[in-house]
């Protein structure tokens, strides 16, 4: 089969196409063909080497598909072979072939496409997650986006209008606020003209209630600092490449709780009122990830370069079919 390892650590541009076994098959796995697979920013990470997890080279890239089941082994729960499922993995969805757990599957609803299937589940997960259980997100909340563009920021662009929020949406460039527009943010604001605190102050004159922020760097301090007293700052990631230093007396003084984003830190009862809630949006076409980009599969070193670069709007697509 044809997979894209990484075989030493390094920029994008070190991955490379090779022909490999189909990967094995242990107990309470399945096998995977994969149609399509999206790229995340842990992605470019875990090829640097700069993630906090590290994986050993060679290893294969990826970790986000969608495809068809084609081999089970024992204690798959309800999976079958020829059924179609999306799934994440730390590493090997770039590939035609992957072997996973079956808990880490979830069925492809009926009339949703393999790239969209592919796009939709870490981000949007990751955003729903946020807003909801983190965030607390109400009808009505004012909820600041930064990073509006890239794939988890565009989704809580989504997500928070689903859900009833008054959203403004941060981002670098003109196209990226535009689709963020597009998605029903109120209010649009390119961190790139101007100081970012006084251009949310300008905006919000009277604070939001919650920043969800999947960058950090710069835009973290100047988007807490536009909280209103009691709001909430949510931390998902640090896709800047810089963790933001934070003064500890904004806290005090505002009042504001800052939280940051893991999945195992959702109580299950929240976990188990999400997931439906989130399925059936997709299911009933309220929310489609935006693919601003796809690839072939030859091509993932050009698409990796593409997240690794910020020039991503919403989901970058590799396919497979």
């Amino acid at each position: 089969m044809r997979a894209v390892v990484c075989p030493e650590y390094g920029s994008p541009e070190v991955v490379r196409i090779e022909d490999r076994p189909s990967p094995p098959l242990e107990a309470g796995q399945v096998k995977v063909r994969v149609a399509a697979a999206a790229v995340n920013y842990p992605d470019v990470l875990l090829v640097a080497n700069r993630y906090q997890i590290s994986v050993p080279p060679p290893f294969v890239v990826g970790s986000e598909f969608a495809g068809e089941i084609i081999e089970v082994n024992s204690a798959t729960g309800e999976f079958d072979v020829g059924d179609r499922v999306a799934g994440a993995a730390l590493f090997g969805a770039f590939a035609d072939e992957v072997a996973v757990p079956a808990a880490a599957l979830s069925p492809i609803p009926d009339g949703v496409d393999d790239r969209t299937a592919a796009a939709f589940g870490v981000a949007h997960r990751t955003a729903y997650h946020a807003l909801r259980s983190s965030a607390g997100l109400r009808d009505g909340d004012r909820l600041i986006v930064l990073g509006a563009g890239g794939g988890v920021g565009l989704a809580a662009v989504q997500l928070g209008v689903a859900l009833g929020a008054d959203v403004t949406a941060v981002a670098s460039s003109a196209e990226k606020l535009g689709v963020a527009d597009s998605y029903g943010a109120r209010r649009v604001v390119n961190h790139r003209h101007g100081e970012l605190r006084s251009a949310l102050r300008e905006a919000l004159p009277d604070g939001a209630d919650v920043v969800i922020d999947p960058v950090g760097g710069d835009l973290s301090e100047p988007a807490l600092r536009s909280l209103r007293r009691g709001g909430r700052f949510v931390t998902v990631g640090f896709a800047s490449g810089v963790i933001p230093r934070i003064p500890l007396n904004l806290v005090l003084v505002k009042g504001v709780q800052v939280v940051g984003f893991q999945f195992q830190d959702v109580a299950p009862d929240e976990f188990a009122r999400n997931e439906p809630e989130l399925r059936e949006l997709l299911t009933t076409g309220k929310v489609r990830p935006h693919i601003g980009a796809v690839f072939p599969l030859s091509e993932t070193s050009s698409a990796l370069r593409h997240v690794a670069d910020g020039k991503a709007v919403g989901k970058v697509v590799i396919d497979l079919s």
